[in-house]
């Protein structure tokens, strides 16, 4: 199917495809070539350079010396991950009916455009479209039933808070109605970097449904230089389901489902910090959950943690062999004098925030 296709006798929609880069070299022509091999026809492409100080912008400016669809443009100052992307949506074309990102690490397959706009197209409630992405080598995205295309906005975000499914990926998994985005300032807020982008899709969420593609479309970079790579090892997986937990329950779930979701997810999280207390965790690890915590109104104090590091104490006493394996652990990761030190005192500040 050509993109002429969509709507027989009818000119295309525009699609403003956006890419905000930093220091990515090594991968924006990939991603640049990509776009350009999208068998969808009516697109603009805009390359914001974010003050990059290695070749990138040289690669993106041959790119757009060489194809009269690409405009590339310069940010006047170096901009937050978030801030550069909510910044790099509003040079899309006032024209454009939608807009999607390609992250400059990534890359979309040549049918990724095409089969969103067609999706979007056929069903004027959809605000989103996503499908399954390819990580790496491993496809996520997956949960949903294969009938099901077209997802009510508040089910599919029922389904990422309580059920933990990945629907909307990575900013280059998804295609938005450039509308939405226009109307929303900030699109993506930078007030919890490492999931803004998720938290703008349950904006778009709470009003618009989600169409879902059953095939992969895209592919996103498990790359050693990823945010998501490097905040791996700091846990940001319970804090997540915690954050969703308590931002987004009372959104989208019922007054009853809210209350024990945010329970469980409370314990979850409790216990994965106590667990840490005794794994001599490093201050950075300490400051990531504090600053994640604050950004929901919380404290180490208000989940309960000495409450949680006690019962971890009690399991450890009656639970020798895991006691043991524990400290196996710790002294083959050999902590520092001073990550102990700090780790240990992420206990002492809720006696100190009464």
């Amino acid at each position: 199917m050509s993109s002429e296709e969509i709507n027989p006798g009818t000119h295309p929609p525009l699609v403003s495809i956006v890419t905000p880069f930093y220091n990515t070299e090594e991968y924006i022509a990939e991603c640049i070539e990509s776009v350009q091999a999208q068998t969808y026809s009516n697109w603009e492409y805009i390359l914001v350079n974010n003050q990059s100080t290695d070749a990138s912008r040289s690669v993106a400016e041959r790119f757009a010396r060489e194809d009269n669809r690409i405009r590339l443009l310069d940010t006047p100052k170096h901009l937050g991950q978030m801030e550069n992307f909510d910044a790099a949506l509003r040079y899309m074309s006032p024209e454009s009916k939608y807009c999607k990102m390609v992250l400059a690490d990534d890359w979309i397959f040549p049918e990724c455009v095409e089969r969103m706009v067609a999706l979007a197209e056929g069903n004027p409630s959809v605000g989103i479209v996503s499908s399954y992405q390819l990580l790496g080598d491993k496809v996520t995205g997956d949960g949903l039933p294969f009938s099901s295309t077209i997802i009510p906005g508040r089910e599919a975000a029922r389904h990422m808070i309580v059920d933990g499914y990945y629907l909307t990926g990575s900013p280059t998994s998804v295609l938005f109605r450039a509308e939405i985005v226009r109307a929303t300032r900030p699109f993506y807020s930078d007030r919890w970097i490492l999931h803004g982008d998720t938290e703008a899709c349950f904006g778009v969420l709470a009003h618009h449904d989600l169409g879902f593609i059953h095939q992969v479309l895209t592919f996103l970079r498990k790359d050693g230089n990823s945010l998501s790579s490097k905040v791996a090892p700091l846990g940001p997986g319970p804090i997540r389901k915690f954050v969703f937990a308590k931002r987004y329950g009372p959104q989208f779930l019922s007054e009853n489902e809210c209350r024990e979701h945010l329970r469980r997810a409370t314990d979850f999280y409790g216990q994965f910090l106590a667990q840490s207390v005794f794994e001599f965790k490093s201050s950075k690890f300490w400051d990531f959950h504090r600053r994640g915590l604050r950004g929901v109104d919380a404290s180490f104090w208000s989940i309960g943690l000495s409450k949680y590091v006690f019962l971890e104490v009690l399991d450890m006493i009656f639970n020798p062999k895991k006691t043991i394996g524990r400290l196996v652990r710790i002294l083959k990761n050999s902590p520092s004098k001073e990550s102990t030190t700090l780790a240990q005192s992420a206990t002492k500040e809720q006696s100190t925030s009464h």
